[in-house]
């Protein structure tokens, strides 16, 4: 099993969002014979630009039109970027909430991988996903309690624009762990990490065991 890791907390080691990742990882390679583990660091690794000549190649295909000769060498980098997404079994997303949404560099992440005739095309009917069979999870951070049933939960639209951006494009096999709350007292953050890392290592075992995550 290949899995890339897409870590969106510009904290390192000091991340507790990346501290319940890697419960998961720990547990996928403790339980799993042939894994291998990539990494894309969202604010450090050299990401494509959406603008300028790169902007102009999405249009063209969007329009049916070839790539510009000029424009190709450019456009190589969002689908090397998008190649290197596609050739994942499992991606796991690192993503604390950030005003009650993802980091600006996902965001800008997601941006590179949905392109028309890579991620989703055009038919008859409409759009439709050319993303299957792949398996997602994705680890959060909030400050507060946004489960559901709680005063606060109309506010998360970071777990509702992750399972739609990326269900646009077919993966629709996605599991959360959310860490929460984790800004309102101390007791309370230990509590929210115990059952995240708890929750990550029951859906390691799962996803090596069993080839699948559940929602």
């Amino acid at each position: 099993m290949k899995v890339l890791h897409i870590v969106a907390s510009p904290r390192g080691d000091a991340s507790n969002t990346l501290s319940v990742s890697q419960e998961f990882l720990n547990g996928l390679i403790a339980s799993s014979d042939d894994l291998t583990v990539e990494t894309v660091d969202l604010f450090t690794d050299d990401l494509p630009m959406v603008a300028g000549d790169n902007i102009e190649s999405k249009y063209s295909i969007m329009v049916g039109r070839k790539i510009d000769p000029a424009h190709q060498e450019s456009w190589k980098h969002i689908e090397a970027l998008i190649d290197h997404f596609l050739g994942a079994d499992l991606i796991l997303i690192s993503s604390p909430m950030w005003n009650l949404s993802i980091p600006y560099a996902l965001k800008y992440y997601i941006d590179c991988l949905i392109q028309p005739g890579y991620t989703f095309g055009y038919n008859e009917a409409g759009v439709y996903p050319m993303v299957l069979g792949k398996k997602m999870v994705v680890v959060t951070t909030r400050g507060g309690d946004y489960s559901p049933g709680t005063p606060m939960h109309a506010y998360d639209f970071q777990e509702p624009y992750m399972r739609a951006i990326f269900g646009f494009i077919g993966i629709t096999d996605i599991a959360f762990i959310n860490a929460q709350p984790m800004d309102v007292a101390p007791e309370m953050r230990a509590d929210a990490l115990l059952q995240a890392y708890a929750e990550a290592k029951r859906l390691a075992v799962e996803s090596a065991t069993v080839g699948t995550v559940s929602v």
